[in-house]
């Protein structure tokens, strides 16, 4: 993985928006209904992957992604490529951390009622039936090819694909087939390895998503200690770590968000709880949220925290949370303060979250513009 040797590199969260009608077809993911077969739609995702490429290297970003865009259904595009599994009304109810009852739903309720963030009634969800294996061989080989010849002449420093943490998948399935949370929990990791290493395998960066690791927090009700919550999140780490094995560590990226809907975020957990968690997964590089206003005092943590030897922080300098394009020189302080903490050879310069679904794609290709804008600003400083 390339570091930050003569200038601050900069990358994304992975996410970008391709075409408004692949667009709809994830907003359709959670409505009832079939989704159309990702085969039939092959022409259309590469003329997006062709095109999330050139406005990447066009707004300056060094690492770039194939902006997910080929991954029909958003959360849940695992469904087809694991065996075992099946929509259908899951029976029993919810689990807590699944539903829309969290403790900041609970605490700000007129405001997600008029937001209408309130899910009422029963939907098909992809429910694990049977002992999950890995089938979608031929999807993964297929965003590979594409993502690799939209890539081929763009210049970029390094290239990334994205794929879910057993922990987050874990949010999307329902259980009816696995004895025990943490049997299934490993279910997943194992299920999900040859997709983590086909990436691996055809030279691309892996960045594993895993917002659940943090954010998981609020949809307990109520709350739980601190310290129950790290045996919680413990075991997660350990199922994650188990789906990396043999994968060389400076091929994965792993980021952690605290969710990217548009709210108060008052109870999102402390990174302080969380960050030697994080550091224990087997990465190269870690993604964090830092420019948001409920974390962006947060590089203060690496203060007192020692980013191990070889590691790389990768802090979010523009967020998703608002429709303001951040100033460059905004973006070159923020990069300034991580650098002053960690080294700035130690920091590549981030968003806070995928781009892609959560502001409009105007401004999302403006504030990677800003970026890396922001980043030369910083280099300049930080290199003379």
């Amino acid at each position: 993985m390339k570091r930050s040797s003569h200038r601050i590199l900069t990358t994304h969260a992975g996410r970008l928006d391709g075409p408004p009608s692949l667009t709809e077809y994830t907003r359709m993911a959670g409505r009832s209904g079939p989704l159309p077969e990702r085969s039939t739609l092959v022409t259309e995702i590469k003329g997006a992957i062709d095109d999330v490429v050139r406005r990447q290297r066009e707004a300056g970003v060094d690492v770039i992604s194939d902006g997910e865009v080929g991954k029909i259904g958003g959360i849940t595009y695992f469904g087809p490529r694991l065996s075992g599994l099946t929509r259908k009304l899951p029976s029993g109810s919810d689990p807590a951390m699944m539903s829309q009852r969290t403790n900041e739903r609970l605490e700000f309720d007129e405001f997600y009622a008029e937001m209408g963030n309130f899910r009422g009634g029963a939907s098909e969800r992809w429910v694990c039936v049977g002992p999950m294996a890995y089938e979608g061989q031929a999807e993964i080989a297929s965003d590979i090819a594409l993502f690799k010849d939209a890539a081929a002449n763009s210049g970029a420093e390094e290239q990334f694909m994205c794929a879910l943490a057993p922990g987050w998948i874990e949010h999307g399935l329902w259980n009816e087939h696995y004895k025990s949370d943490e049997e299934f929990l490993f279910g997943i990791a194992e299920a999900m390895r040859p997709e983590y290493q086909a990436i691996v395998d055809a030279g691309m960066l892996l960045q594993l998503d895993d917002p659940g690791l943090p954010d998981t927090y609020d949809m307990i009700v109520p709350a739980p200690s601190i310290e129950d919550y790290r045996k919680f999140a413990e075991i997660r780490v350990e199922a994650m770590n188990h789906a990396l094995k043999g994968i060389p560590e400076d091929r994965v990226r792993y980021h952690i968000c605290w969710g990217s809907w548009h709210g108060p975020h008052t109870h999102d957990l402390p990174l302080e709880h969380v960050v030697d968690l994080m550091l224990r997964i087997h990465a190269q590089a870690y993604s964090v949220e830092a420019a948001n206003p409920r974390h962006e005092h947060e590089w203060k943590v690496w203060q007192h925290v020692k980013l191990p030897e070889g590691k790389i922080l990768i802090p979010g300098v523009v967020s998703h949370a608002t429709n303001v394009v951040e100033h460059p020189e905004v973006v070159a302080d923020r990069i300034l303060r991580y650098a002053s903490v960690v080294g700035k050879e130690n920091v590549i310069a981030g968003t806070d979250c995928g781009m892609g679904g959560r502001i409009h794609r105007q401004l999302g290709w403006a504030k990677l513009k800003a970026l890396s804008e922001g980043a030369k600003l910083a280099s300049q400083q930080l290199w003379n």
